[in-house]
């Protein structure tokens, strides 16, 4: 569970009341400063963390700032606050994050290498590392960094809007969806009509894909081109992934056309068993094939349409994440699907009548 810590130390005093009663309202784990009296007055809800050059008596979790390999081997507190500035110092850093319950490390540089190494040291380590960040830009750069991301973050907020921004980034999670099992019931050609290869900035795992459908009701889960195919090479960042007026699933349940991706853009990677994660979009490419249309029903009796290529290489999923080709799908066959439970309005869950045919 990724949490964050606010940093008093440079927060205005006219704003330090406000953001303190924002980072208790909005749950962050804790708060740092370098002022135990100001420390004693925080409710013991919220950790209260205590920066100091030195180990001290304290109720508050003591963090001692460590520059020398000498002090960390004395140290009896069980966190440290490590600035890293060189090779020296970053072995240091990655030395702590393997002793110590919490390091805090901040990196004078913008690279985001000496966080990896950081991060790739203390894997197996049962401590918390804890990085400073400048910004809510860098909070989420850093919280994914290596898939992994440190632990925590510590920022410096301006007010407490940020206080309350940077919760909601914490809870930008994607959640597993409830996939159902869909039956074919028709396989129709088409003729020629406009498809959309989906290409994103990351690697599909085997068994992912994205759910597309031409209604927004019901979507397929259409299958990456990470499986080996003749004549051509795997493409596992791809997913060819139907006509253009197809609604594409993304994060928050909000959907887009699959004519409105661009480059930046994001869709939701889900697997056979519905776990999710956001994916950006490196390109989206419109070329003219043949297509064909699958309609399929769910055991609730929804009809979910998908229009794609009419090609042997293109692809869709079935339960336990069984590949198969939609040139060759016939009435009966299993898929993998998602039944939606409202309506859209520009790609926004809506509660109102539609009827889609």
């Amino acid at each position: 569970m990724k949490f964050a810590w606010i940093d008093l130390r440079t927060v205005p005093e006219a704003h330090r009341e406000a953001v303190v009663d924002a980072a208790v309202h909005a749950r962050l784990a804790g708060v740092v400063s370098d002022d135990p009296a100001l420390l004693d007055t925080l409710p013991p809800t919220i950790s209260r963390v205590l920066i100091a050059d030195a180990p001290v008596e304290s109720p508050h979790l003591v963090t001692v700032v460590v520059d020398d390999q000498d002090r960390l081997d004395r140290l009896a507190a069980d966190a440290a606050f490590v600035q890293v500035r060189d090779d020296r110092t970053l072995k240091l850093a990655c030395e702590a994050a393997v002793r110590l319950g919490h390091t805090v490390v901040e990196f004078t540089d913008p690279t985001k290498i000496p966080l990896e190494i950081v991060i790739a040291a203390a894997d197996s380590a049962t401590g918390k590392l804890i990085c400073v960040v400048a910004d809510l830009e860098e909070a989420g750069i850093v919280l994914d960094v290596l898939e992994h991301g440190s632990d925590g973050v510590l920022m410096a907020p301006r007010d407490a809007t940020d206080v309350f921004k940077l919760a909601r980034l914490l809870e930008a999670t994607t959640p597993p969806l409830e996939l159902t099992t869909l039956v074919v019931q028709g396989i129709t050609h088409n003729g020629l009509g406009d498809r959309v290869c989906v290409d994103t900035a990351s690697h599909f795992r085997e068994d992912e894909g994205i759910l597309v459908g031409s209604y927004s009701s019901g979507f397929i889960l259409c299958c990456s081109e990470t499986h080996p195919l003749p004549y051509m090479p795997t493409r596992p960042f791809r997913v060819n992934a139907g006509a253009l007026h197809s609604y594409v699933l993304g994060p928050d349940n909000r959907t887009n056309y699959l004519s409105e991706l661009r480059s930046g853009s994001t869709v939701l990677a889900v697997d056979s068993e519905g776990r999710t994660r956001k994916l950006t979009v490196g390109r989206a490419k419109l070329e003219s094939r043949p297509i064909l249309t699958i309609t399929a029903h769910s055991p609730e009796g929804v009809e979910v349409s998908l229009t794609v290529q009419d090609d042997w290489h293109v692809r869709v999923l079935g339960p336990g994440g069984k590949v198969r080709n939609v040139t060759e799908l016939q009435r009966g066959d299993e898929l993998l699907g998602y039944i939606a439970t409202e309506q859209r309005h520009v790609g926004i869950p809506i509660g109102e009548f539609c009827k889609e045919t």
